[in-house]
């Protein structure tokens, strides 16, 4: 068996090596930029290219991108992968911005990303370029524009927060020493949510307040949300692969991984396709006001798009993936960092109180003009991100020679990706603190309100005409969370624990993260 997969290794080698050799040369002006060299320890080999240094790195691959690009000049170098195969990452601002803004269009997503997403998000917005990423992004704008959404959306969070998310924490902290797995409670808050904000849909991953034990509670979603999180870790470990395209061979012989993923993702669209139906029959109903994001997609499209559940299936999923995935991992390194700051968590608890203190006394949460007085949250939030951004690392196609603005030479057909997680670590970027976790660097001197920084520096958001639209309503659910838990809460993570990294679509912690919950001392008293 171990001497079928070497032949199939090779075989998938010389393939990429003959269209390496088929590919066309530069034009004059990227043939006169592109001198590459490159410190010791990460010259390229020859066929092989970086494979060595992959492998040895495969388990901290985002430090050591962040170490080779820390070495060069530019916060650029040329990666060079089995068969030919090369492509540009960078943590350089200049060049996130002319990929993502000025030459938008040389740089879609492309066939190669749509390719090994395809089988999970089809052609959903965030898989797809041209017309038919135009024509949902023009729809999504609308949709995420509205007060209407953003309403219900803090509705949402209200119910999840208060009615699952903090009695699950109070029980906990009355039992003393009870270790839960923080991470994982946040993904669950995440699920519910993001499922009642797409299709009005409850999984019940987190309990009811009323469900005395957690084991207990209904969870008809709980197969779904497992088949969903399979899908997700496995169409991005297709990235992952130390000979690209290895995976068809895998997909097409049915085995392993990709057997898996079938499985996993027809369990997915069953479920998918069956809320679609069902709410198609809800909208011949004569009252229908529905404000769930599948119910406004499907109010706002012409017949062709409404008639036909695949585009439908692929919007619901991508919507999914982008609330569930990247909102807990923001907050699971958050309360991580927080952990060995308590000089932070008294600055945040001190502006929650402010807030507080100018309520109703029966009022319970923060609505959302409340929530967008809290600076300092805002900007220990955004903090956290900037060295853990959700998503660290994103690839894009060029589509024809060019000369980035740092000098840097790239071919059509390359892939180039910006890394988030290293741009957060640059000192070119962000100074000699750089690496030190430091919300104030977000507020402004004298009235120390939220000061944004460039898009194209901090990229937790990504940037250009492609910027997320679920920005704000990420940041109500993490505002929320955080203001509300810290209030009356104290998380406490086990010892001088270190999280090990795992890269899926989103960064997560390999181990989860384990906390204690104990009750503020202060909170209540007067």
């Amino acid at each position: 068996m171990a001497d079928l997969w070497l032949l199939l290794l090779l075989a998938v080698s010389a393939v990429c090596a003959l269209r390496a050799r088929r590919a066309p040369r530069f034009s004059n002006k990227a043939q006169k930029a592109a001198a590459y060299t490159y410190p010791p320890g990460l010259e390229p080999y020859p066929l092989i290219g970086h494979l060595p240094q992959f492998l040895a790195n495969r388990h901290r691959i985002l430090d050591w991108m962040t170490e080779a690009l820390e070495r060069q000049s530019t916060c650029t170098f040329v990666l060079r992968r089995p068969g030919g195969v090369r492509g540009a990452i960078t943590a350089n601002p200049a060049n996130v911005e002319h990929f993502l803004r000025s030459s938008f269009d040389k740089y879609p997503k492309g066939p190669r990303f749509a390719s090994l997403l395809h089988d999970f998000l089809g052609r959903g917005i965030f898989n797809a370029d041209g017309d038919a990423w135009r024509a949902q992004r023009k729809v999504a704008s609308h949709e995420f524009n509205t007060r209407s959404l953003r309403a219900f959306v803090a509705r949402c969070v209200h119910a999840e927060l208060h009615g699952r998310l903090l009695p699950l924490l109070r029980r906990h902290a009355a039992a003393p020493g009870s270790c839960l797995d923080l991470q994982d409670v946040l993904e669950q808050f995440a699920f519910d949510n993001i499922c009642c904000v797409a299709f009005d849909h409850d999984p019940r991953q987190l309990p009811d307040a009323g469900d005395a034990d957690d084991a207990t509670a209904a969870n008809a979603g709980s197969s779904f949300a497992d088949a969903f999180r399979d899908a997700a870790n496995l169409s991005a470990g297709r990235f992952r692969y130390a000979v690209p395209g290895f995976w068809r061979i895998k997909k097409a012989l049915n085995v392993g991984s990709e057997r898996r993923l079938r499985e996993s993702i027809a369990m997915v669209h069953d479920f998918a396709d069956g809320i679609i139906r069902s709410r198609r029959e809800e909208m011949t109903k004569d009252v229908f006001e529905k404000q769930d994001l599948l119910s406004r997609f499907m109010a706002s499209q012409d017949e062709s798009y409404s008639e036909s559940e695949v585009p439908l299936r692929d919007v619901v999923i991508s919507f999914l993936l982008a609330g569930r995935e990247t909102t807990s991992s923001a907050l699971t390194w958050f309360f991580w960092l927080l952990s060995s700051r308590p000089d932070v968590q008294r600055r945040i608890r001190d502006e929650v109180a402010a807030v507080r203190a100018r309520q109703d006394d029966k009022v319970v949460g923060f609505d959302l003009e409340e929530l967008r007085e809290m600076h300092y949250v805002h900007a220990a939030i955004t903090e956290s991100m900037r060295l853990y951004p959700p998503v660290p690392l994103n690839t894009l196609r060029a589509e024809a020679d060019d000369v980035l603005p740092d000098g840097t030479a790239v071919q059509a057909g390359w892939f180039v990706a910006y890394n988030s997680y290293a741009m957060g670590r640059m000192e070119s970027a962000w100074g000699r603190d750089a690496r030190e976790y430091r919300p104030e660097r977000w507020l402004s001197p004298g009235d120390e309100t939220f000061r944004p920084d460039s898009p194209y520096r901090f990229v937790a958001f990504h940037a250009g005409p492609r910027v997320c639209l679920g920005k704000e309503m990420a940041y109500i659910q993490m505002k929320s969370i955080v203001a509300c838990v810290l209030e009356e809460l104290d998380v406490v993570v086990h010892g001088a624990y270190q999280p090990r990294q795992v890269t899926s679509l989103t960064l997560r912690m390999a181990d989860g993260l384990p906390v204690t919950v104990t009750p503020r001392r202060e909170y209540g008293t007067a």
